[in-house]
């Protein structure tokens, strides 16, 4: 397992600042949702099963400097890539909490990056996977890494883990997710 400290760190915006773990939650939302939700921490924690899973993310743009023609972006060379036990819950078993409607077809996610400019109204990142994938065992809501809480950089209080896509889908300080009846 790759340790906390040395696990990769990719970020598109800023971290949040002044996270307030006792009034952090998730809303499930979307136009494709039964019963749209909102869970505190404390709820996801006690109302699912926890589930702990070794899992590797890998940026999506690691060995980019060695591209040609060259891409656009950081220049990683090789290493933006780890393992850890992610502790969470189950994506699936949050999504059906809420009901999803016959024509869902995507979720995405939002969380509480800062866009660069500062302007907290922008989005910074919001992508999106197919149902199918949101509903496979290995894709988390994920509050803990190696046994302790995720370290800030890589999410902290809650991201998603989607182990084997690229890591950008991987969504962290996340606060919303969204069931799409169309491609996110």
């Amino acid at each position: 397992l790759t340790p906390g400290d040395k696990f990769f760190i990719r970020n598109n915006g800023l971290v949040p600042e002044n996270i307030d773990i006792a009034n952090w939650s998730l809303s499930i939302e979307g136009e494709s949702v039964k019963n749209p939700k909102t869970y505190t921490l404390t709820e996801l924690k006690s109302k699912f099963a926890n589930q702990t899973l070794q899992l590797t993310l890998e940026c999506g743009g690691n060995g980019r400097s060695e591209y040609n023609p060259p891409a656009k972006g950081n220049q990683w060379t090789t290493g933006a890539v780890g393992c850890a036990a992610f502790t969470g819950v189950k994506l699936k078993d949050v999504l059906e909490d809420c009901g999803i409607k016959e024509d869902a077809e995507y979720i995405g996610y939002y969380g509480k990056d800062i866009h660069l400019s500062g302007d907290t109204k922008k989005v910074v990142i919001s992508r999106g996977v197919p149902l199918w994938k949101a509903f496979q065992e290995e894709s988390l809501i994920a509050w803990a890494m190696n046994g302790e809480d995720l370290p800030k950089m890589n999410g902290y209080p809650l991201r998603l883990v989607f182990g084997g896509w690229p890591a950008s889908t991987s969504g962290k300080w996340l606060y919303k997710i969204v069931i799409r009846n169309k491609v996110h």
